[in-house]
């Protein structure tokens, strides 16, 4: 494995650069939502419930300094603020939906060997989500 050196960053290996940028536990669910398009702030918001506002704009925050969200702001009363996957960020749709469908696999496979399991769910999948 060799060190890859790039500006102030430093990785061990490519997966180790994925993960920097799209690592944690919100960021993938908030790439994915803006696959279909884009967002404002609070369509997010209710589209993750679970994260809290402040975490929220930090991940948002993060993906845009990365180059993989866009933010534009209109100058209007009351101001809006919209959020869209730049072409770069278009560029881990084949990753995310590919992550998508190892999850329902992994929930299969769950459900098959323990029938009575039970996962803690935010709210129900909703069905334009599954594709």
């Amino acid at each position: 494995m060799s060190t890859k050196r790039h500006g102030d960053y430093v990785f061990g290996c490519n997966v180790e650069a994925a993960l920097e940028v799209i690592g944690g536990k919100w960021k993938g669910v908030i790439l994915f939502h803006l696959l279909d398009g884009t967002k404002r702030f609070n369509e997010l918001r209710r589209m993750v419930p679970n994260v809290t506002q402040r975490m929220l704009t930090l991940q948002l925050r993060e993906l845009e300094n990365d180059g993989v969200v866009h933010r534009e702001i209109y100058q209007q009363i009351p101001p809006r603020v919209e959020y869209s996957l730049t072409e770069f960020g278009r560029s881990l749709e084949p990753i995310l939906l590919l992550m998508r469908d190892w999850g329902q696999q992994y929930i299969d496979q769950i459900l098959s060997v323990r029938p009575n399991h039970r996962r803690p769910v935010s709210k129900p999948v909703r069905a334009e989500l599954r594709r």
